[in-house]
């Protein structure tokens, strides 16, 4: 069911009141194609950071990660020591999981190849969907899938370069969230604006 928020416009989430992160979330990220190479690494981690949580948990971390991730500057991470991992378990502004900690690190050095084999991450990634988004019409979130060929084959390719915290699920939700794939929902007022394509 759709959230009627403050404003009247009709939402797939956040309009509930107290929800303004996450309705800013849903206007102007989610379902919007990014191919900024820094943006779709951090959002690559933060998904994997997301594993068995809210989304709207790790959305108010999501400046803490910035910092302790170095701006998601993908050589930096790929660059961090041990014992800058280590420290970040003692940091309340992230999840202090070790092994997403410690996979941030892994899975950068993983895209830095991916970058250097195929020019950009960018452009690795949307081969995926032949170079445009899937805009599907969805009228129920019951109707959205967890995961579908595409993201089934984007985790094991994924996975088979080494990365991890990277299986199927966490890949659809990455696909809605840099926009290989639009799931707002048929009533949703980003189905009716020019916003949902320019990101604006």
């Amino acid at each position: 069911m759709l959230e009627v928020g403050a404003d009247g416009r009709r939402r797939c989430f956040g309009g509930q009141p107290g929800k303004a992160l996450y309705a800013d979330y849903h206007d102007h990220q989610w379902g919007i194609p990014e191919h900024d190479d820094r943006v779709l690494f951090e959002m690559l981690i933060l998904e994997g950071a997301q594993a068995g949580l809210n989304w709207e948990t790790i959305l108010k971390k999501r400046a803490g990660y910035q910092l302790a991730f170095h701006g998601f500057e993908v050589q930096k991470v790929a660059a961090m020591t041990d014992e800058a991992l280590e420290a970040l378990l003692q940091n309340p502004a992230i999840i202090r999981n070790r092994l997403k900690v410690f996979s941030a690190r892994r899975n950068a050095r993983v895209f830095l190849s991916i970058q250097a084999a195929f020019g950009s991450f960018d452009r690795y990634l949307w081969h995926f969907v032949d170079g445009r988004p899937i805009v599907n019409h969805w009228r129920t979130f019951g109707d959205v899938p967890a995961t579908t060929p595409v993201s089934d084959a984007l985790s094991k390719d994924l996975k088979r370069r080494g990365m991890s915290f990277v299986g199927s699920t966490i890949m659809y939700a990455y696909m809605q969230a840099v926009g290989m794939v639009d799931d707002h929902l048929a009533d949703c007022w980003k189905r009716s604006s020019p916003q949902s394509s320019s990101g604006t």
